[in-house]
């Protein structure tokens, strides 16, 4: 597959990713060379970057408990002290290798440490290939209110290697799934038809390719947020403040973020019907996608009521507004669209229905 370019940096593919990193690193002459890794990507992964780079490197490991939950300055801390003791300088690059809570905490430790050193991110993940590792969004969360603290900063370079998918359970291939069928919402229709027919996960280089083109194509149009760029976050209003709900309650499972954005989807479809025209053979094609492929949640009145308290966090939102991305048609995003207060509810009646 021929390497993605984006505005300072390139995603490339499989065999030739490894290929790219040795002769990056031969020219770059780093003074040390750190890899991130969580308990999980250093057991499952690690032993495969390592086996497939034929060059001798010193790498020093900084290793991470792995979880949302661990997406934190705490984390962030004990990663600087670390570089730290180890001797990095600024001429130093640290290579992120795991899902999107390494690739978000590994680049904005990076950003961060003696005012910003390389890194490069190599993401384990479905959804770190096809969401968290491209368009240089870095950053940890703030409590449990989700990517509060953070900068946007590129990486020297993206892998995408998808014999690391071999690692994961099927669950978080469905969570980076759900990033793949919002390209489609929001961007091409028939991507999103595409997707739909979809069983299984043995075959998915082409689709993630195509959901890195989608995205890149994005950023590099509004790199900072300003505009456009906002049409990712769709779904992602209500799916934050669900995944940051569940994630503190003691009385639910923990949701992925996949799972909490399949939902939020839902819901902003149905926002979408009674605000931007979104037709009502899209809304039943929307919610009958997602709840075919993702466990329905049952949320109860205080559920609810302390989910939309969590909205006024939602980092889209200025001078008060909260500000939505809905849909006129699939593949035609709305940006800043402001939400009557009953609608809310009805939306989670909606999705409590069905």
């Amino acid at each position: 597959m021929e390497s993605i370019t984006s505005a300072s940096y390139a995603v490339h593919f499989n065999q030739n990713a490894y290929a790219v990193l040795e002769q990056h690193l031969t020219k770059k002459n780093y003074s040390k060379l750190f890899i991130l890794v969580d308990t999980n990507t250093r057991r499952d992964c690690l032993p495969i970057l390592k086996s497939r780079l034929r060059g001798k490197y010193d790498f020093e490991i900084l290793e991470i408990i792995p979880g949302e939950e661990n997406k934190n300055i705490s984390t962030c801390t004990k990663a600087w002290e670390a570089l730290s003791n180890l001797d990095a300088d600024r001429k130093s690059l640290l290579i992120n290798l795991g899902g999107g809570v390494v690739t978000d905490l590994g680049g904005f430790v990076a950003s961060t440490f003696k005012r910003g050193i390389s890194f490069i991110n190599i993401p384990t993940t479905l959804l770190a290939m096809v969401d968290a590792s491209v368009g240089g969004k870095t950053g940890v969360d703030l409590g449990p209110l989700k990517n509060q603290i953070g900068v946007i900063n590129q990486p020297e370079m993206v892998l995408v290697v998808s014999e690391f998918l071999a690692t994961l359970e099927v669950r978080q291939l469905n969570s980076g799934f759900a990033e793949m069928l919002k390209h489609g919402l929001i961007q091409d229709a028939t991507y999103w038809k595409s997707l739909k027919l979809i069983t299984d996960f043995v075959a998915l280089d082409q689709l993630i390719y195509d959901s890195v083109i989608i995205k890149n194509k994005v950023v590099l149009q509004d790199p900072t947020e300003q505009g456009l760029r906002k049409i990712l976050n769709y779904g992602h209003t209500l799916g934050h403040a669900i995944e940051s709900y569940f994630l503190e309650s003691t009385n639910h499972e923990t949701l992925l973020h996949g799972e909490a954005i399949a939902i939020g989807m839902i819901l902003e479809a149905y926002l979408s019907h009674h605000l931007t025209g979104l037709s009502e053979g899209s809304l039943e094609d929307i919610k009958s996608t997602f709840l075919g492929r993702y466990k329905k949640v049952r949320f109860s009145p205080s559920d609810i009521q302390n989910i939309l308290s969590l909205l006024k966090f939602d980092k889209k939102n200025s001078h008060g507004n909260i500000n939505f991305v809905l849909l006129h048609a699939i593949g035609k995003p709305a940006i800043d669209v402001k939400i009557p207060e009953n609608l809310y509810k009805e939306a989670f009646a909606y999705y409590n229905g069905l």
